[in-house]
C-alpha cells in the first residue's frame, strides 16, 4: 500500500491544540496556555481534592449548591477549552485560570486545599516568569530531561534542536504559511526526505503513540533532524519562499540535503540511522548493530 504525506485535509489537528500536563501529588492535571494565562481542567482539580469517583457529577452538584446558597454561577468564571480526553480526542472541557480556581477551591472542603493553593500559585506563576526570562524555560526543560535519565550530551542536542526548530517556524510565520496544520505538513515533507518516514510513520516504527517522537530519538536521529530543518531554513531564506506551495518545495529540498548525508553515512557504516530503538532504552545497554 502506497504511503502518502499528510495534506491540508487529512492532517490530524490534535497535535496542534494539545495542552500540557502538570502533576500534584501523583495526580495529573491537564492545562492549556490561552490568552496569555494557564487554564486548568476543573474536573481534574476536583478529582485531586475530593478523590471523587465521579468528578463530573461532583462538579455539577457543586455548581447547583453554590448557586442555591450564594446565588453565584461558577460556570461564569470558567471557559470551555479543548483538552485531550482519555480516549485521545480533543474535547471541550470546563477550565479555570488561577484566580478562578482559587474561587472554586473555596467551595470544596478538603484537607488538600491549602497545599494545592500553594502549588497552584507556583505553577500559575511559572509561565509569567518564563515570559520575562526565557532562560528559565530552558533550565526547567533541561532539568526534566536530566531527571528522566538523559545524558548531558543528548540534552544539548535536544535543546539545540528545539532552537533550530523555532528558527524554522519563525521563518514560516514571516512567509505567509497559514497555521500549525500547514507546519505539520511541511515538517512531514522534511522528515520524509530526511529519513524516508513521516513523523507518524516514524512513531509507528518506534512503537510510540502519544509520546514526543524527538524525545525518543538517538543522537544521530536528532542530528539529522536538525540538519534537515536548518537546511530548510537556509533554502527558504535564499529562495525567499513565500506561501505554502513555495515553502513546501523548500522543505522537501532541505530534507533532501539531510537525506543524502544520512544515506552516505549508512553506506559507510553499514548501519541504519533510523531504528526501532529509542534513546532511553539505548542508554542502559550497548546498541546492537542493525544492518542495512
Amino acid at each position: 500500500m502506497k504511503k502518502t504525506l499528510p495534506t491540508k485535509n487529512n492532517i490530524d489537528a490534535k497535535s496542534s491544540s494539545e495542552g500540557h500536563i502538570v502533576v500534584f501529588h501523583n495526580h495529573k492535571i491537564r492545562r492549556i496556555f490561552h490568552d496569555d494565562v494557564w487554564w486548568f481542567s476543573v474536573i481534574d482539580v476536583i478529582e485531586v481534592l475530593t478523590d471523587s469517583l465521579n468528578a463530573r457529577d461532583y462538579w455539577y452538584r457543586m455548581k447547583v449548591r453554590v448557586k442555591d446558597e450564594e446565588g453565584s454561577e461558577l460556570s461564569t468564571i470558567c471557559r470551555q477549552l479543548k483538552l485531550k480526553a482519555l480516549d485521545g480526542k480533543m474535547r471541550e472541557t470546563d477550565c479555570a485560570n488561577t484566580e478562578s480556581l482559587f474561587r472554586i477551591i473555596q467551595s470544596i472542603p478538603s484537607p488538600k486545599a491549602e497545599p494545592f493553593k500553594r502549588w497552584l500559585a507556583k505553577v500559575g506563576y511559572e509561565r509569567i516568569q518564563e515570559i520575562e526570562d526565557p532562560e528559565l524555560a530552558s533550565k526547567r526543560t533541561r532539568a526534566i530531561y536530566k531527571a528522566k535519565g538523559y545524558s548531558d550530551a543528548w540534552i544539548e542536542k535536544r535543546m539545540r534542536g528545539i532552537q533550530v526548530r523555532e528558527e524554522l517556524t519563525d521563518e514560516w510565520k514571516k512567509r505567509q504559511v497559514g497555521d500549525k496544520n500547514d507546519y505539520a505538513i511541511l515538517t512531514a515533507e522534511i522528515s520524509k526526505a530526511t529519513f524516508g518516514f513521516t513523523p507518524t510513520e516514524y512513531k509507528k516504527l518506534k512503537g510510540l503513540k502519544r509520546e514526543n517522537l524527538r524525545d525518543h530519538m538517538t543522537d544521530l536521529e536528532l542530528i539529522f533532524s536538525m540538519l534537515g530543518e536548518a537546511s530548510t531554513t537556509e533554502i527558504t531564506k535564499e529562495k525567499n519562499a513565500q506561501g505554502f506551495i513555495e515553502n513546501r518545495s523548500a522543505a522537501r529540498a532541505g530534507g533532501e540535503v539531510a537525506g543524502s548525508a544520512r544515506k552516505d553515512l549508512e553506506t559507510k557504516t553499514g548501519k541504519r540511522v533510523s531504528t526501532k530503538r529509542n534513546y532511553l532504552s539505548g542508554v542502559k545497554k550497548k546498541l546492537v548493530k542493525e544492518p542495512l
